[in-house]
């Protein structure tokens, strides 16, 4: 399987500026109630899909009024692999959640990383993101056809932006290229930090084509401004009016989980109450609401369940990389 790792310019400017809002290992003490504070990291920019799913948790759980104090805070990098191993060495601090999903397994993986999400308590899968592909408005391609037909004919002359290497943008890339018979290792992808920067890639036409979950380009569909040609979903979603890839001929589905894990080594208890502040929260109307907003689909798991889940998840990612040469 190739490997790639990308440079770590900015880590530690990072890691300086998030370090003073997180819990420091030593930190850690017995009494710590989420319930009280709770931070949230998303291991991503501002602006993205991990960060907007946090922010939008933040807001349900002041709302629900289930934590007193809570607080997101970002740690971006390689596909959220940074923000994992700087949370993978907290300690077991109760007090700390980070959230999760297809993105980081596949960086993990294509980066090499020394971190893994078993060096985390998982805690619940709260949602999946499926994904849609765009072009600027102004792009000759006005069809997936269009566009896939060019891409046969030159598959690196046209640049595909979207999230971190090995993550559900990347993957979905590769798998689309594999549907329409282009050899995934051939294809021009170019991996931005987040939602906002792969945006403005596409609209000052550095990328022909951008991937990101519908939320992250949704306004900018909605202004005219990108043009929708397909959508990872395996069947249409009711207020997204884009074709998926599957009517449209190329049988590729793909979807982007998120989810909450808690720092290794917390007790039972603590991931019990953990776990049943998550659930309430996911069980509120405005929770239901959020869902809805964001086009997200509700796929609340928890306990052993989750632990399997991520076990087989990761497998399968694994697998998609290997098999794509990715």
């Amino acid at each position: 399987m190739k490997r790639r790792v990308l440079p770590a310019l900015g880590v530690a400017a990072t890691l300086a500026l998030t370090g003073l809002a997180a819990v420091d290992a030593s930190g850690s003490a017995t009494g710590a109630d989420p319930r009280s504070s709770l931070t949230l990291m998303a291991p991503a920019a501002p602006g993205g899909g991990w960060d907007l799913a946090l922010r939008e948790a933040q807001q349900v759980m002041r709302a629900e009024s289930i934590v007193n104090n809570v607080q997101v805070i970002n740690v971006p990098g390689a596909g959220g692999t940074i923000g994992l191993a700087r949370f993978a060495d907290i300690g077991p601090d109760p007090t700390q959640l980070m959230m999760t999903g297809t993105v980081m397994e596949g960086a993990i993986t294509v980066n090499g990383s020394a971190a893994t999400l078993d060096d985390t308590t998982p805690i619940a899968r709260l949602a999946e993101d499926y994904l849609v592909l765009v072009v600027p408005a102004d792009s000759p391609f006005r069809t997936l056809d269009e566009f896939l037909d060019a891409w046969r004919a030159a598959p690196h002359a046209q640049a595909i932006g979207g999230g971190g290497l090995g993550g559900a943008d990347h993957l979905l890339a590769g798998l689309t290229a594999r549907g329409a018979g282009i050899e995934p290792g051939t294809i021009n992808y170019i991996a931005y930090s987040g939602g906002g920067e792969a945006l403005t890639a596409l609209l000052s036409g550095t990328v022909a084509l951008g991937i990101s979950g519908f939320h992250d380009f949704s306004d900018q569909i909605e202004a005219g401004n990108l043009r929708a040609l397909a959508y990872s979903a395996p069947n249409p979603v009711e207020g997204i009016d884009v074709p998926t890839l599957t009517e449209q001929g190329v049988p590729v589905t793909l979807s982007n989980w998120r989810g909450v894990v808690a720092p290794p080594g917390i007790t039972d208890d603590e991931r019990a109450e953990l776990t049943a502040l998550m659930t309430e929260m996911a069980g509120s109307p405005r929770w239901a609401d959020t869902l809805a907003r964001n086009k997200w689909e509700d796929s609340f798991l928890t306990g052993e369940e989750f632990d399997r889940f991520i076990e087989a998840d990761q497998a399968r990612v694994d697998g998609i990389i290997e098999e794509l040469g990715l």
